[in-house]
This record gives C-alpha cells, structure tokens and sequence, in this order.
C-alpha cells in the first residue's frame, strides 16, 4: 500500500473582486507546481463573511481598484483580520499583491482623503500619489538566503512607505517600486510577502514560488521541498523580461 500523498490547501481571498491583471494566474501557478512536486492540491476561496483559516497551508490575495478595495476592507480586517494575524504569527505563507499588499499595512488613503483601515499585518501605509508608477520592474530580493532577480509589472498610484518593523521585499534595480523614491519594493514579515507585481509574479518567478511552497511544506510536515522541477522555460520569460526592462533603459 503506498503512503499517503501529501498535501496543501490554498485560500484564495476575494477571488472575484481582488483580480487585477492576471493575479489568478499565482494561484494557478502555486498549485500546478505543488502537483509537479507531487503532492495534492486544493485551492479554495473565501469571499466576505468570516473564515476559519486553521485548515490553510497559503494564503494569497491578489490586487483591486479603491472601488474593490473599498468592498473588502471591512470585511478584511473585522470579519479575517485577527485569524489571518495569527495565521501570518503561525507561519503560514502568504503572498499579497498590489491592493491586496496596501490592505495588509496599516492604512490606505485615497486621492479623496478617505482612509481605509489595513489588517495591520505588515508595518507599512499607503497614501495615494499624483502620478502613477508604471511599467515592467526588476528587483534583486535576499529572502531565500542569496540574491535572486524578481520580474514583475507595476501600475499603482499609492506611494507606500515602510516602518521600522517591515523588511523590503526587495531592492529596485528598474522601475519605481513603493513610492519611487527610496527604491525599495514590497514588504516582508515571517512568510508574508506584499509587494506591487502583478504579471502574473510566481510564472515568471518559479524560485518565489518554490520558495512560498517550500515554507508551507516546512511547516505542516517538517520537511523542506527536496524535488527540483526543470524550469527551464520559465526561466527563458524570466531572462526575456530583465532583457525587455534593460533595453529600454539604456
């Protein structure tokens, strides 16, 4: 009889509001390579209304508009907020992009003055810009240990800024990162990344990916992810992007 598979559970928050340019795709991604790594996968979502989150191995949380923003932030941080700050204090990964990333800091506030009250997982707030950051980004991130190029795509107007207790993401080598100034892009706590790449990220970055599964698997079952997939086309996007990005700022 061969042993038990095993296995891990994706909560996807807000699937049908927080999706802005292909974020889904990391989902996708997430659980295709778990399955390549050979082990099972379920990926369920959770919408408004409180949600127990003991039974999740990572979390994501893809990007929206202020209208989107507007619609979860409530719910976010009073109906999930405190299970997702013990999750995160428990370890459990989670990936926050774009508008989903400005809601796990401490506040967003719009062009408008409205102030929209983040979970407060990440030391970090967000005040609406006059201009907005776009374009194709590569970062150099220290978070497996060793430097490793990061390849996205940014379109945001926040400026976000970070506090003594968040760590970036990474370091900008193209493109304007939190708010263009200082260079720095997203923010990490224990093994909660908020960043602004959207593309989808973990395609053209399958090391994050392993690296986000290899935490869940380290965690439910104390054992780090040994198998080793053939990335080589994925890689190929990878290069293309960091080529795309510098011929344009030569």
């Amino acid at each position: 009889m061969s042993p038990t598979r095993k296995n891990l559970v994706i909560c996807h928050l807000y699937p049908e509001l927080m999706n802005m340019y292909g974020d889904r795709g990391n989902v996708i991604a997430l659980a295709r390579r778990i399955a390549w790594h050979g082990m099972e996968c379920r990926v369920e979502g959770a919408s408004i209304g409180a949600v127990d989150m003991a039974g999740f191995d990572i979390v994501f949380l893809g990007g929206g508009q202020d209208r989107e923003q507007k619609q979860i932030c409530v719910d976010l941080k009073d109906a999930k907020g405190g299970r997702l700050r013990d999750a995160v204090e428990a370890g459990v990964p989670f990936l926050a992009i774009c508008g989903g990333y400005q809601l796990l800091g401490k506040h967003y506030r719009t062009a408008s003055g409205q102030v929209m009250d983040g979970v407060g997982i990440l030391d970090c707030w967000t005040d609406a810009g006059e201009t907005r950051l776009i374009g194709n980004v590569v970062l150099e991130s220290r978070i497996s240990g060793s430097p490793r190029t990061v390849v996205g795509f940014e379109n945001h107007s926040g400026k976000t800024f970070l506090g003594e207790m968040a760590e970036p993401f990474g370091r900008v080598l193209n493109g304007f990162g939190n708010n263009g100034e200082d260079r720095l892009e997203g923010a990490v706590y224990k093994n909660t990344i908020g960043t602004y790449l959207h593309g989808s990220l973990l395609p053209k970055n399958p090391w994050l990916a392993d690296w986000l599964i290899d935490r869940a698997l380290q965690r439910k079952y104390g054992e780090q992810l040994s198998s080793r997939l053939d990335d080589s086309i994925e890689n190929m996007a990878h290069e293309a992007a960091i080529k795309r990005v510098s011929r344009r700022t030569v």
